[in-house]
């Protein structure tokens, strides 16, 4: 149940092979469209896009050299 107002948070799981990440994925519905920003998931395993908050997770050990 979500709070009128409030957005849910969408989390996407990606692995070493997605690298790099970027918001937004071509999965994206169009209107939901924002400037491509590519987000750096390796250093923390956890990373949200700044424009709409979709939170990605890193699955799995990080490639070294990230």
């Amino acid at each position: 149940m979500t709070m009128a107002g409030v957005k849910e948070v969408v989390e996407v799981v990606v692995t070493a092979a997605d690298l790099p990440v970027h918001c937004p994925s071509p999965a994206m519905p169009l209107w939901s469209s924002h400037p491509r920003v590519f987000l750096d998931v390796a250093a923390t395993g956890t990373v949200s896009c700044p424009y709409c908050g979709t939170r990605y997770r890193l699955e799995g050990p990080a490639p070294k050299g990230h």
